[in-house]
């Protein structure tokens, strides 16, 4: 971790070499020899990384280490940001002033050399320590490159729980009798990893349990679990409720849907999985809306739960079943560890690695969960002396823990997944630790906010049209094969769309992101909230902030400290889309640092305070009041690469593209008044969404002249004509292609040639569209085709056979979904 963030400061030392030379003038030399400096101390980090859990000294010289990289970075910003904000003086101040700044400048070069100086002295000083700790360079070898090794990776397994069961068709049999019954409470107990989940997800999916209730609902339960946020998660799946009916009962009190739900079990037989429940006190919290005794039996409804406390269903029904599945036996932990460590190729070392696996396979302890991580960090891992490697520290860390409790080595196991994580990877799977426990993420979101903090990066790109979110989105895939995260759901084209950490893993995740200094956890909930602002205060170096709420929040009123315009080092903040109406008035204009503001709070802060980030990188404005601010002639953003707004007032993209010149992602919600010419376009934009546009001219013969557009997204009534018209050579770069809800659409004409690299096309929701354009047919690159909620007789005209076929024959993949109107 430690190296990925030296890499990443001394490439923004370079950055800001070249783009603040002019107020870097006269420390150039001495930030040069610092970057040096920097940059030997990264040769040794991988080393030391692998090794930190030796002993406290080095974890202490690696922490050193990282803090005299971030105050180098600190040194140098805050010196060219003072620099920078002088830059409108020079026409204005008389000749005394402007030798008094002279003599200032003098002044501050000379303070700024000697910080330098000093951290330069604390990264040359920590590198001659080295030899104490025995720690040496690491040469970078083709073999430890990701992308250099990625056609060797096997690539035909993909981390999905139900496909890796292994020697539990006992437990399933057992459980699907259990469900048929009377036991009011079933209950699948045992230790984290062991698979209660997976097997539970087995039972709950099987066609004899489900045959057997008229309703199912499944509830995850966190450590600090809402018992009213998991009433109406499982009375809304119990019940499947109108929109209407949802905003009734989210108006109801606590005490109405508890009985609610309490009346549906006892009137229906349903089925009730309860996943991972910690505490007794969390059953005490949720008992009100579960029957007991009689009322349950007469309708036969039943719980079904996994936990790893024998006490929470014994609480719950003192005749309750209580299923405790074993550890996988040697044969049947081979046969898991078999199927996801090696590839589907012959393996000249395969007796060999047997031999290795099966005594680092023993030290699992038969717990799934370590066998999966093992064989997901095996199965990158192509040679002998790798294998032999890993053996070695595996053998260490278990020895550790040696003569405590039986498992306890398992989390070792899990740690030695992170250790052998390649540097660049690191960051990405600390940066998951901010995710709320059992939250089903969307890989879109992961992947941007990757790139947005700079985490990922082109360095380690071998294709030169490969962009950050390619990349990012390489890097997600090799944390999914090592099995460091899991899936939840792919899209039609077999492309991840949510995935989510089990527990220990996000156990894991959020301790070494603490360990690292990566990020602190402020719970606001009961005994901590009055310690989290006061906490917040002393983090002066805080460099990004994500605030997420929790669902049960509602309508309240959320209180922010006003201490976040103090924080000056911070990069990234990230606010709730509604902070209520009580809180006081922001002052944002000192975080000349900010490169990522999502949800600017436009209600407490005013345009004057946004016109002062002049650094910002992305901006995500979701207040339609706030929507005109590109209509102050003074409004630039000149480093702004990515920007979302939605606006109630007509958008004039001219203004847009005057403040944001460098923007290469552009999502726009609200009327725009008409498209400019070309030439006063965004000529860097990549990618492009309009929502709600109300566009009645033709916006194609304008769009497809953007010489580097990748994506675009026409949605919502973004256009409200009749025709499209794509020429030829027009969108030569465009790979992607969404339109939907163009309610007037009739003819789309695309002429040959046009869209050369269109790989991919959907077409959702525009009935009055009666085929797709004769040109498609030309399209030779499309690789995916989805059509959506239309009418059958579209459909018929491309399925084989019909009179558009021909328009698609051509595609490999073509889905259609809802086209039954």
């Amino acid at each position: 971790m430690s190296q990925a963030i030296v890499n990443f400061i001394v490439q923004s030392l370079g950055d800001l070499l070249i783009q603040e030379s002019v107020y870097l003038y006269g420390v150039q030399d001495k930030v040069l020899q610092l970057q040096t400096e920097l940059w030997r101390m990264r040769s040794y980090l991988q080393d030391a990384d692998r090794r930190q859990d030796e002993n406290e000294r080095l974890r202490n010289w690696i922490s050193e280490i990282r803090e005299a990289a971030y105050d180098s970075e600190d040194v140098i910003e805050s010196y060219a940001l003072r620099g920078a904000s002088r830059r409108n003086f020079s026409g204005v101040l008389s000749l005394i002033k402007r030798y008094a700044l002279i003599i200032n400048r003098l002044i501050e070069i000379h303070k700024v050399g000697s910080h330098v100086d000093n951290v330069k002295a604390r990264i040359s000083s920590l590198t001659s320590s080295l030899e104490t700790y025995g720690i040496r360079a690491e040469i970078e070898e083709a073999s430890n490159s990701m992308h250099g090794r990625q056609g060797a990776l096997r690539r035909s397994y993909s981390h999905v729980i139900e496909e890796d069961i292994i020697g539990v068709e006992d437990d399933v049999k057992i459980l699907e009798s259990r469900m048929v019954n009377p036991d009011k409470v079933v209950a699948i107990c045992g230790m984290g990893g062991l698979g209660k989940t997976t097997l539970a997800k087995k039972v709950y999916h099987s066609p004899n349990v489900r045959n057997n209730f008229e309703s199912l609902a499944w509830a995850y339960i966190s450590q600090h679990c809402q018992a009213r946020d998991v009433w109406e998660g499982i009375l809304f799946k119990l019940i499947s409720p109108s929109n209407e009916e949802r905003e009734e009962i989210g108006n109801m009190r606590d005490e109405e849907v508890a009985k609610m739900l309490y009346k549906v079990q006892v009137e229906k037989r349903c089925l009730v999985v309860l996943d991972d429940i910690w505490r007794t006190d969390t059953w005490h919290k949720l008992k009100p809306a579960f029957p007991h005794g009689r009322s349950v039996s007469v309708a036969g409804s039943k719980i079904l739960l996994t936990t790893r406390n024998n006490d929470v269903p014994l609480q719950m029904d003192p005749g309750c079943y209580l299923h405790k599945p074993k550890c996988l036996n040697e044969d049947d932990s081979w046969e898991l560890f078999q199927k996801k460590a090696f590839p589907k190729v012959v393996d000249p070392d395969y007796r060999e690695k047997e031999k290795l696996g099966r005594e680092m396979v023993g030290r699992c302890g038969g717990l799934p969960l370590a066998i999966i991580v093992l064989a997901g960090l095996l199965a990158s891992k192509p040679t002998l002396y790798e294998w032999n490697t890993v053996r070695q520290n595996i053998n260490s860390y278990l020895r550790r823990a040696k003569g405590q409790e039986q498992h306890l080595g398992v989390s070792e196991v899990l740690a030695l997944s992170y250790y052998e994580l390649p540097y660049q990877l690191k960051p990405c799977f600390l940066h998951l630790a901010h995710f709320p426990e059992n939250l089903e993420i969307p890989t879109k979101k992961i992947v941007r906010m990757w790139v947005a903090e700079g985490i990922v990066s082109l360095e380690h790109n071998g294709e030169g049209e490969e962009v950050l979110e390619d990349v990012g989105q390489r890097y997600l895939t090799e944390l999914v094969e090592r099995c460091m995260i899991q899936v939840v759901e792919k899209s039609s084209t077999g492309r991840i769309s949510t995935c989510q950490m089990h527990n220990l893993m996000r156990d894991l995740c959020v301790s070494k992101a603490c360990q690292e200094n990566f990020l602190v956890v402020i719970n606001s909930r009961n005994e901590e909230e009055t310690r989290g602002p006061s906490r917040a205060r002393t983090m002066r170096k805080v460099r990004r902030i994500a605030l997420y709420l929790d669902q049960d929040v509602g309508n309240s009123t959320v209180l922010i400290p006003n201490v976040i315009g103090n924080m000056q080092k911070m990069r990234h903040l990230y606010l709730p889309e509604s902070c209520g109406d009580s809180i006081e008035r922001w002052q944002l204009d000192n975080l000349k640092n900010l490169q990522t503001l999502v949800n600017f709070p436009a209600e407490k802060c005013g345009v004057r305070d946004l016109m002062k980030l002049t650094n910002l990188r992305k901006l995500v404005i979701e207040d339609p009041k706030f929507g005109d601010i590109f209509r102050y002639r003074n409004v630039t953003f000149s480093h702004l690469e990515s920007l979302f707004f939605v606006s109630s007032e007509d958008i004039s993209i001219t203004d847009v593209a005057l403040g944001c010149p460098n923007l290469y992602k552009l999502h726009m919600e609200g009327p725009i008044k008409n498209f400019p010419e070309p030439q006063q376009f965004f000529s860097k934009l990549m990618k492009l969404k309009l929502k709600g546009s109300g566009l009645v001219v033709d916006p194609m013969p304008t769009l497809e002249k953007l010489p580097n557009l990748r994506l675009l997204e026409l949605k919502l009534d973004s256009f409200m004509g009749k025709r499209l018209v794509c020429s030829s050579k027009g969108f030569p770069h465009l790979k992607s292609l969404h339109i939907c809800d163009l309610p007037n659409l009739e003819e789309w004409k695309l002429d040959k040639g046009a869209m050369p690299s269109l790989s991919k096309l959907e077409i959702e929701h525009c009935t009055k569209l009666e085929r797709v354009p004769d040109g498609l047919r030309f399209v030779t690159t499309l690789q995916d085709l989805e059509i959506r909620s239309t009418f059958v007789a579209f459909r018929t005209k491309l399925e084989k056979g019909g009179e558009d076929h021909y328009k698609v024959q051509h595609v490999p993949t073509v889905v259609f979904c809802h086209c039954d109107y």
